[in-house]
């Protein structure tokens, strides 16, 4: 059997937290560039842009073209306030598409109400400078929905996408068999302690079922890998996924920590180069999370639920036979179908059925392999992931009593 050093890391060094670099501090307001200022039409950002005394969310959220920082005048003094509503008014007429007439002899009805009407819209954008955060939070909520319902839009393209990337970059079933010297239960030791540095580094649920997929491509394309090279090859599936799927992926010095030392930093880099050529850079894949979190997006469910069926595809993971035989939607799907059981004693939802074609004729042979592994999970000599969702971020669902049978209509 071969051993894999999981306790090494978890030593006196700090973990390292997944934040994005822009949650760390802003550099000082001295070190920023010089800012300028811009009159006439303003982009929706600079219009919500707040001018409270504290003045942070500007530079943070809004839009910057150039190098130079947009500031809007929300309050000046009366005189300099003339010049700004004068140029302004000519900026405002010229983007409206009326001819801006620089002799004052001839200004006709039409023209001059046009230009009073473009004024008032003016102070009406300087005075939504100082809407309160009220009026802030509830334009965001609407920017929000908007957003969802654009997503909604394209569900279905999403899922034929997803269905026919999963059919071109299918790991093969039976790929042990290219590789005498490794065995599914090394396998199996080896996607346990993925998850172990997952949960250490913090990583997200997909970079882990990116790291294990293409590890399954590579060993579906490759031949004859030693059995002391098979940490490597994990090791580099988990880097590529990070790097892929992360705002802020661990170090490569990291990555060599975690094996303990065992790989150099020029052995993790040379396999990495390996690893994207077999898999001919071709790392968009899709996988079970994906369409897990696809399918709670168009019948949602309660928090238990979701981490349940979370709980179980990570699950399914550790064991490449009966599962790589199947695709991951219907992997997906009986998961799906085994939370919602546990929880609520229903299966697959109307309107699943209708988005995904997927009856649950197709689903229970599936089914059936997850819910005995959901079973044996608790005396399984790999705990990992079990420990992982025995945490209250993922409503403790590894403590949920599995049932007993499903009973299928």
């Amino acid at each position: 059997m071969m051993n894999f050093s999981t306790n090494t890391y978890c030593d006196s060094r700090t973990s390292k937290d997944n934040v994005p670099p822009s949650a760390k501090s802003d550099a000082p307001t001295s070190l920023r560039t010089k800012q300028r200022t811009v009159l006439g039409v303003l982009s929706q950002n600079e219009q919500r842009g707040p001018s409270n005394s504290k003045g942070s969310q500007f530079s943070k959220h809004s839009s910057i073209s150039d190098s130079s920082q947009l500031v809007f005048l929300g309050g000046p003094s009366s005189s300099s306030f003339n010049v700004y509503v004068e140029e302004a008014c000519e900026v405002v007429l010229a983007t409206s598409g009326e001819e801006v007439v620089s002799d004052s002899c001839y200004i006709d009805t039409e023209s001059e109400a046009l230009q009073n009407e473009d004024v008032r819209l003016l102070l009406e954008l300087s005075s939504s400078s100082f809407q309160d955060v009220s009026m802030q939070s509830e334009f965001d909520r609407s920017l929000i929905s908007e957003e969802a319902l654009c997503v909604s839009q394209y569900a279905q393209d999403i899922y034929q996408h997803l269905r026919e990337s999963e059919v071109k970059l299918r790991p093969q079933p039976g790929y042990l068999d290219k590789h005498p010297e490794i065995t599914n239960g090394m396998r199996v030791i080896l996607v346990d302690w993925l998850v172990e540095v997952v949960q250490e580094y913090r990583l997200r649920c997909e970079t882990l079922h990116l790291a294990v997929t293409y590890l399954d491509r590579f060993l579906s394309c490759k031949a004859c890998v030693k059995r002391g090279k098979l940490q490597l090859v994990g090791t580099a599936a988990l880097m590529i996924a990070a790097k892929y799927e992360e705002i802020s992926p661990p170090e490569l010095s990291e990555f060599v920590y975690t094996t303990d030392s065992t790989y150099t930093q020029k052995q993790l880099v040379r396999m990495e180069k390996v690893f994207l050529q077999v898999l001919a850079f071709k790392l968009a894949a899709p996988t079970i999370n994906q369409f897990l979190c696809l399918f709670t997006s168009i019948q949602p469910v309660c928090a238990t639920t979701e981490n349940l069926a979370l709980y179980v595809a990570e699950l399914s993971l550790l064991e490449m036979d009966p599962f790589l035989k199947y695709r991951q939607s219907i992997v997906a799907a009986a998961a799906y179908c085994l939370a919602d059981y546990t929880v609520n004693r229903s299966l697959w939802p109307n309107s699943l059925r209708s988005f995904t074609g997927y009856t649950m004729a197709e689903i229970v042979p599936c089914l059936i392999e997850l819910h005995k592994l959901y079973i044996c999970a608790e005396i399984r000599p790999q705990q990992a992931i079990r420990d992982k969702y025995k945490s209250s971020k993922y409503c403790r669902v590894s403590l949920i009593t599995p049932p007993a049978a499903i009973s299928v209509p």
